[in-house]
C-alpha cells in the first residue's frame, strides 16, 4: 500500500503540496520485498484492498482541482486567467477517469459542450437547461469579443460548488479491482476517440497536452495498485507504454500530432496488454458493458459487445437467425401491394442507401428525407433522422405501418409469413415455431445487425493486417481527427454520432444545411427535424449524426440529399456550415468559424473516408 494515506491528511495547503510532490515523484511506494507470487486473484470477487487508497488519490486531484476553480476571478487579466485555466483543466483531466467510470452524470455537467440542453418527455415536460461547465468557462476566457465578467463568475460559482459535491460520491467506496481496470481501458478509449481530437477543449486546442496529464494520472492509478500486480512481466510493460505515451503527447502540437501513429502503435497496443494482463491475473471482466474488455485493437470486429446494442431480452445473434433475416429483408410479398422489401429502398451495391436525393416509397412517391446506410447501424441509439425509433425493430414498425412504404400492419404481416411454407420450416427450427411480429421483426433486425464487418483498408491497417495507406489517407485521418475536427461528432471506431467510452447516447447536430450545393446563394433547409414531435424551437434544424463508413456510395449527402458529391459535404463544413455561410441559425452546434482547410487538405480527408469502405464492396 501506499506509505502515505492522502486522505487521512488534513485537506489544505499542506496537503496539496504534498500531492503535488508525490506526484512529481510519480507516486513513492513503500519499499517491499521482491516476490515471485502470482498476483492477488480475489480482487475479481471481493472489494478492492486499494479503494482507500485510490479514493485518496482522486480526492486529492478534486482539492487540486477546486484550488484552481477558486484562483480564476473575472477581476484578474484574460492573460492571467488562462493561464490558471490551464492548470484547472490539468487537475480535471487527472481527476478524469474516475469521473467517467463512477460518476458520470457529473463528468457530463462540468466537461459538456456550451449548448443548451433540452429534456423533452412529454408537451408538459420540457426542461431547457443552460450549459455550466469547464468548456463554457473556456469558450468564455477565448472570445475574440471581451470577456463576459457577469457570466464567467456565475459560471465559477457553479463549479465552485460542484466540485466539492463530487468529493462525496459513494459509490468509489465499493468498487473492485475489475472495475478500476476498466476505468483505465475506458479513459485509454476516451483519449483516442476524444481526447485528441479536440472535442473538449475547442478553443484553447490543448488536447494532445491535456491527454498527457491523462496518462500521468493511469500511471499514478497503476502504481498504487504495484502491490498486488507489480511483480508481472506485463504490469511494468502496461506502465512503460503509460509513459511512452505521456511523453510523446507532452511534447506535441495539435494540428501535428500523428494521430494514426499514435492509435495504431499506442492506443491498441496498451489494449491488447491489458487483454492479455486480465487474463494473466485471473480477474473476471464483466462482459455486460457496450465494449469487449478482451477486445486488443481498437479496430477489430468484435470491440463492441454487439448485443448490448440491442434491447434487453433480445435473443442472440446466430448464423440461421441472419440468413432469415435476409430473406425476410429481400421478400417484396411482405408488403401490402407485395411490391416493396426493404432492399428496394436500401440496396447492397449503394451500402444500403438507394442513390436518389430524397428516397423513393410506393408508385416513386418521394419520401421526406434521404434514404440512410444500414451499415453500422447497429451502433446508433437511436434511429431515423429526427430520432423517433428507438431501436431497430422499433425502427422496422415505422417503415411497415408509413402508408407511403409498406403500409402493412403487424398483424398482417404475421399472417404473410405464416402462411409462406419455407418460413414455417425456419421459424420452427430458428424461433421454436413461434412466427409472430416480434420474432418477424428481430430476424431483419440480427440481419441488419450483421452489417458491420469492421474490414475496410483502414481497418486491416489498424490492424496491423496490411500496411498499404498511402501518405495522404494518412493525412487525411489526421485532418479528420484533428484540424478539420470531424471526429469531434463522428467518433472513431464507427464514425459515427454514438459518444465514446460509454456508447449510450446517439448525438444529434444542427448544421445549417442548406438546400443545394451554391453556398455562393445559400438557402436555409426548412426541414424541421428535432423540432417535433414537442414542437421546441430549440431543436429545430437538428438531426442524428449518421456513419460515415461506406460514405464512398452513399451520395447524396444529408437528410435532404443536397451535396452530391464528398467535395460539396467538405466545402460545405469548411464554410462553417450556414452560420458561416451568413444565414441566421440560431442554435447551430457547428462552429461557425471557417476551417481554412486547403484544397490538398480536403482531397487527404475525402481520401482517408473512401479508406473506410467495406471489402465486399
Amino acid at each position: 500500500m501506499m506509505c502515505i494515506n492522502l486522505y487521512h491528511l488534513k485537506r489544505g495547503i499542506c496537503s496539496r503540496f504534498l500531492f503535488l510532490v508525490l506526484t512529481t515523484l510519480s507516486v513513492v511506494s513503500c519499499k517491499k520485498e521482491n516476490n515471485t507470487e502470482a498476483p492477488l486473484v480475489s480482487n475479481s470477487q471481493n472489494n478492492s484492498e486499494f479503494t482507500e487508497d485510490l479514493r485518496s488519490y482522486y480526492l486529492q486531484n478534486l482539492d487540486s482541482l477546486e484550488t484552481y476553480l477558486k484562483l480564476l476571478d473575472p477581476s484578474k487579466s484574460v492573460s492571467e486567467n488562462k493561464r490558471i485555466f490551464k492548470e484547472v483543466r490539468k487537475w480535471y483531466k487527472y481527476a478524469e477517469p474516475f469521473m467517467i467510470a463512477f460518476d458520470n452524470n457529473n463528468y457530463l455537467t462540468i466537461n459538456g459542450p456550451n449548448l443548451l440542453i433540452v429534456h423533452a418527455e412529454d408537451y408538459t415536460e420540457i426542461k431547457k437547461i443552460k450549459p455550466k461547465s469547464l468548456q463554457v468557462v473556456e469558450e468564455l476566457l477565448y472570445n475574440e469579443e471581451g470577456l463576459n465578467k457577469e457570466e464567467l463568475e456565475l459560471q465559477l460559482i457553479f463549479l465552485r460548488s460542484r466540485v466539492p459535491f463530487m468529493a462525496h460520491n459513494h459509490i468509489i467506496y465499493k468498487q473492485k479491482n475489475k472495475h478500476y481496470f476498466k476505468m483505465i481501458r475506458d479513459e485509454i478509449v476516451t483519449v483516442a476517440t476524444k481526447g485528441i481530437t479536440g472535442f473538449d477543449s475547442p478553443m484553447q486546442l490543448n488536447s494532445t497536452q491535456e491527454s498527457a496529464h491523462v496518462y500521468q494520472s493511469l500511471w499514478n492509478i497503476l502504481k498504487i495498485m504495484e502491490p498486488a500486480f507489480g511483480n508481472t512481466e506485463i504490469y511494468h510493460k502496461i506502465l512503460e507504454e503509460f509513459k511512452a505515451s505521456k511523453k510523446l503527447l507532452f511534447g506535441s502540437n495539435f494540428e501535428d500530432f500523428d494521430r494514426y501513429a499514435f492509435i495504431k502503435n499506442h492506443t491498441n497496443k496498451q489494449l491488447q496488454l491489458l487483454a492479455e494482463a486480465f487474463k494473466v491475473w485471473k480477474i473476471d471482466m464483466a462482459e455486460n458493458a457496450a465494449l469487449n474488455p478482451y477486445a486488443e485493437n481498437l479496430f477489430q470486429k468484435d470491440f463492441f459487445n454487439l448485443n448490448h446494442f440491442a434491447p434487453q431480452g433480445t435473443p442472440p445473434i446466430s448464423s440461421e437467425r441472419i440468413a432469415l433475416g435476409k430473406q425476410l429483408f429481400n421478400d417484396k410479398s411482405l408488403s401490402g401491394r407485395g411490391d416493396m422489401s426493404c432492399a428496394t429502398c436500401h440496396v447492397k451495391e449503394k451500402a444500403f442507401t438507394d442513390g436518389h436525393k430524397l428516397g423513393m416509397g410506393k408508385n416513386g412517391i418521394q419520401l421526406q428525407r434521404n434514404t440512410p446506410t444500414l451499415s453500422y447501424a447497429a451502433y446508433q441509439r437511436t434511429f431515423f433522422y429526427d430520432g423517433r425509433g428507438d431501436g431497430l425493430e422499433g425502427q422496422i414498425v415505422g417503415v411497415t405501418n408509413n402508408e407511403n412504404e409498406f403500409h402493412i400492419d403487424l398483424e398482417t404481416l404475421e399472417e404473410k409469413v405464416k402462411n409462406t411454407p419455407k418460413y414455417k420450416i425456419q421459424f420452427d427450427s430458428v424461433y421454436e415455431s413461434k412466427i409472430n411480429s416480434r420474432n418477424i421483426r428481430h430476424a431483419i433486425a440480427t440481419y441488419i445487425r450483421s452489417l458491420s464487418p469492421f474490414d475496410s483498408k483502414f481497418d486491416q491497417n489498424m490492424m496491423g493486417e496490411e500496411n498499404s495507406l498511402t501518405t495522404q489517407e494518412i493525412k487525411g485521418f489526421n485532418l479528420f481527427m484533428g484540424k478539420a475536427a470531424c471526429a469531434t461528432c463522428h467518433f472513431p471506431p464507427v464514425f459515427n454520432g454514438t459518444v465514446p467510452p460509454k456508447f449510450t447516447e446517439s448525438e444529434f447536430e444542427n448544421l445549417g444545411i442548406t438546400k443545394t450545393a451554391n453556398f455562393t446563394h445559400p438557402i436555409l433547409d426548412d426541414d424541421p427535424g428535432l423540432f417535433y414531435p414537442y414542437e421546441v424551437e430549440e431543436r429545430r434544424g437538428f438531426f442524428k449524426t449518421s456513419t460515415i463508413r461506406n460514405v464512398e456510395l452513399t451520395a447524396p449527402y444529408m437528410h435532404n440529399g443536397a451535396y452530391n458529391t464528398l467535395t460539396d459535404v467538405l466545402n460545405f463544413y469548411n464554410l462553417g456550415g450556414g452560420a458561416g455561410m451568413g444565414l441566421e441559425v440560431p442554435y447551430q452546434t457547428l462552429p461557425s468559424d471557417e476551417l481554412q482547410l486547403n484544397t490538398n487538405d480536403i482531397e487527404a480527408i475525402i481520401a482517408f473516408m473512401k479508406t473506410l469502405t467495406d471489402a465486399e464492396y
